[in-house]
């Protein structure tokens, strides 16, 4: 392992006021998106909507690193440019995730655990001959009565360690991305107590492993009340809670901290990020890497008129930059 490729791609990765773009939606994920905006799901369409994310002028002012799925690392424009030598020319780093999905959890009815352990070095070295620099595996937790178990956490932990030891020792950042659902009628203050102790578990596991944590990045979810609890919070008390929920479980050299978007609204996700920022000074980089809360403009727009896509890649640009401007708290609704 090459403890210094590592530090540097993070470097280039969290420079501020950037943030990572996900585009890194199974195919399943994708279409489901693509069918309620009416849009066909095929390959073709799937191909047309990504070149539009990945050619968007200037979005290199905003965003570091783009997250990719196996189908997109491989794909091309159709003027025949592969996607990754647009990427390239851009100056963003390539990521791909690299889980296979959540499976059910032995003998836990409703916990899951992730997949995709086995053959994972050998993609790996696929992926950086392509020109991939990080990578980036999730786990799913959903807060219930008796959930997330002990047990899930410790096994999703163990997981974790494996696939970010496998990533660097093939000089590949791991993104590791624990993220405790916002599904169900919880309090904020139990998902503070889910995440706390999610993190917790993930850190000691990582230690005992010897991670080499300035060369991985977290991905996490916010300190949020469940989405069906209908309780209003506002962004300073999510961003005073995040912040020191992250302050206590997470060690001051980790290379940085993300934050996913997770079924927020656009402008809450933005809202609550810039929050972060205007408190004290963080021991870590924090800025963002969204999905849904960046693409949602664009692909509304496009799935509305396909041929207008210098319309769709205006939003995609002024969601990066929104962003972008909350990641150093600058943001102004």
């Amino acid at each position: 392992m090459n403890e210094d490729i590592l530090i540097k791609t993070i470097a280039r990765l969290t420079t501020a006021p950037k943030g990572i773009l996900a585009i890194d939606e199974s195919l399943s994920t994708c279409d489901k998106r693509f069918e309620k905006l009416g849009v066909p799901t095929t390959i073709e369409k799937r191909q047309e909507y990504r070149e539009l994310l990945v050619t968007a002028p200037q979005i290199e002012k905003y965003i570091s690193g783009y997250i990719l799925f196996d189908e997109t690392i491989k794909q091309a424009t159709r003027s025949g440019e592969p996607f990754l030598s647009v990427l390239k020319s851009k100056g963003i780093e390539i990521g791909i995730k690299v889980d296979t999905g959540p499976v059910d959890f032995p003998e836990h009815p409703g916990e899951k655990i992730t997949a995709g352990l086995e053959g994972l070095s050998e993609r790996l070295k696929e992926y950086k001959a392509l020109g991939a620099t990080f990578a980036k595996w999730r786990s799913v937790y959903t807060i219930g009565e008796n959930t997330p178990s002990e047990e899930c956490m410790k096994a999703s932990a163990e997981i974790f360690a494996k696939y970010a030891l496998i990533c660097q020792e093939n000089e590949v950042v791991p993104i590791v991305e624990p993220e405790i659902l916002m599904d169900g009628e919880h309090s904020l203050e139990k998902c503070y107590e889910a995440t706390a102790r999610n993190l917790e578990i993930i850190f000691s596991e990582l230690n005992a492993q010897k991670i080499f944590l300035p060369g991985i990045i977290l991905k996490t979810n916010m300190i949020l009340p469940g989405k069906d609890s209908k309780v209003i919070v506002d962004a300073l008390e999510i961003a005073k809670a995040t912040v020191k929920c992250l302050k206590e479980k997470v060690p001051k050299e980790i290379g940085g901290i993300t934050f996913l978007s997770g079924g927020q609204g656009d402008e809450e996700a933005t809202v609550r990020l810039n929050a972060m920022h205007k408190l004290s000074p963080l021991p870590w980089a924090l800025t963002f890497s969204y999905g849904r809360a960046i693409q949602n403009p664009a692909l509304k727009a496009w799935a509305k008129n396909p041929s207008d896509v210098a319309l769709a890649q205006a939003l995609l640009l002024t969601a990066a930059k929104n962003n972008s401007l909350a990641s150093v708290g600058r943001y102004e609704k």
